[in-house]
């Protein structure tokens, strides 16, 4: 038999379950391909992950609400602001409307007023005197300007001067309104909230106190050759009248701000006292640097209406390079020494 030899060619059929099939050496080209993109995609893996967390914005922390709550009744006004804040809705109350005094009083629910809601309302208030009678309990001395309802509309007759009044308390009076003073028990519960422990009593007005001793000396027009003058003649103008810089007149750290809108038009330095002698600026020549003087200055301050009005200042000056600068405004006058001690004692 005679053997027949075929060519063999190594070409894959055309069709192979109805997919087009390249030849061998594609097919390994492919695979080479793929190969190197996936060791690629792993090599790129942790660069693509650090490049996305960098790149990822930072997430927002949520914005907590804020909480706005409404002040306790008396909450950081102390027994004094609490006690104003009752006697003036005690005055505006009435029948059938004692539920206003709960806000200040835990027993309201057993008072009964007679009076109409309305009658009469503070117009002024003012805690004038606030005594601890014990720990967190005081009596507070309220002062109201009292109004009874349409009084203030009325224009009533001048009355005769009360028994032991003064004429502005009768004049007050006679155009409806009358200073009273109100006496309320003030304590302090759990938590440290304030409550009334009985109703307001009305009381006779404080006894006025006597005028402490200062520790200045006489009080003198300011002397020609005392060169502090001219220092204060320009602060005052600059501090009140917005009449010039006032830095120009201020010692080095000394941060003051000149009142805005200025008040006055016009102030002059009228009388100066100092501590320690009753001649001011009786000192020839200049002052050692850093030299210090505490004066009482009072000055006469008129507005552009042609309204003046006399104005006192505790004021401390230095030395500085030959001349006197502003040193403080202070917030009192200094005492003499035998009235500091008497204060310190009753304090105790």
């Amino acid at each position: 038999m005679r053997r027949r030899t075929e060519h063999v060619e190594d070409v894959l059929p055309g069709a192979a379950g109805g997919w087009a099939l390249g030849s061998l050496g594609a097919a390994a080209n492919a695979v080479t391909v793929l190969r190197r993109a996936t060791w690629a995609l792993i090599v790129a893996g942790p660069v693509l992950t650090a490049w996305v967390l960098v790149s990822r914005p930072a997430p927002v922390a949520p914005v907590a609400p804020v909480r706005q709550e409404q002040p306790a009744v008396g909450q950081s006004a102390g027994p004094g602001g609490f006690a104003e804040l009752f006697v003036s809705a005690y005055l505006a109350a009435g029948e059938g409307t004692e539920d206003l005094l709960a806000p200040f009083l835990p027993t309201a629910r057993d008072v009964t007023l007679r009076a109409a809601p309305g009658a009469q309302r503070a117009q002024e208030l003012a805690a004038v005197k606030v005594r601890q009678v014990s720990g967190g309990y005081w009596s507070v001395t309220v002062a109201a300007r009292v109004v009874t309802n349409g009084a203030a509309d009325t224009k009533a007759k001048p009355g005769p001067k009360p028994e032991g009044g003064s004429e502005a308390e009768a004049g007050s009076a006679s155009s409806g309104s009358v200073l009273r003073y109100f006496q309320v028990p003030v304590r302090s519960g759990a938590g440290g909230a304030l409550s009334a422990a009985a109703l307001p009593a009305e009381v006779a007005a404080p006894v006025s106190g006597e005028a402490p001793a200062l520790a200045y000396g006489q009080s003198v027009p300011v002397p020609a050759a005392d060169p502090a003058g001219q220092t204060l003649t320009g602060f005052f103008a600059a501090y009140l009248a917005g009449s010039g810089q006032l830095d120009r007149y201020l010692s080095p750290g000394t941060e003051l701000s000149a009142v805005s809108p200025a008040p006055y038009a016009r102030v002059e330095v009228e009388q100066i006292a100092e501590t320690g002698t009753n001649d001011p600026g009786a000192q020839q020549g200049p002052a050692a640097d850093g030299a210090r003087r505490d004066l009482l200055v009072q000055v006469a301050a008129t507005d552009t209406a042609g309204v003046q009005r006399p104005l006192v200042y505790a004021i401390a000056i230095t030395a500085r390079d030959g001349r006197w600068e502003i040193g403080s405004v202070e917030g009192a006058p200094v005492l003499s020494k035998d009235s500091a001690r008497a204060d310190e004692k009753e304090a105790q």
